[in-house]
């Protein structure tokens, strides 16, 4: 799977003033939910739930929250891009900057697999961060995403 069959490019956010976590996960999901046509609280509710369990920061400054969400038809990604990096308790402890909340059907297990694992192919690559950090526009976001999607095609 690629991202650019989940992930919402025209919904790409640059530099969200998140401030901590819980308000980074009000602001995405918000977005997410009026993006879909979907009701942001039981959306909220199964990404908070789903951080109860372990911090989805994975390191490098890069956090995934998911969460499956009844009513959803499709496996949906949203990038941002934050203005400051927040404290996220990732497991490196570094704080975070890049964030892509992915949300699934419930019924789709192996599809969210397949996403949570194109994203990771893509935070592992050292370059790509870098990338991402330094894209000045929502629009050089998108080239440095669909690159990285290339790349890893090859």
């Amino acid at each position: 799977m690629q991202l650019s069959e989940f992930i919402d490019f025209d919904a790409i956010k640059t530099a969200l003033p998140a401030g901590n976590k819980r308000v980074l996960l009000q602001q995405a999901v918000q977005l997410a939910a009026q993006r879909l046509g979907l009701d942001p609280a039981p959306i909220l509710a199964s990404v908070i739930e789903r951080e109860r369990l372990g911090s989805t920061g994975f390191g490098q400054g890069v956090a995934i929250p998911h969460g499956k969400v009844e009513g959803l038809t499709r496996i949906y990604g949203l990038f941002v891009r934050l203005a400051e990096p927040i404290d996220y308790k990732a497991v490196d402890g570094d704080k975070v900057d890049l964030v892509f909340l992915l949300l699934s059907p419930p019924d789709a297990g192996a599809e969210h697999l397949k996403a949570l694992a194109a994203i990771s192919r893509v935070i592992r690559h050292a370059p790509t961060l870098e990338k991402m950090r330094g894209a000045r526009s929502g629009d050089a976001l998108v080239a440095v995403l669909l690159g990285a999607d290339e790349r890893d095609a090859a």
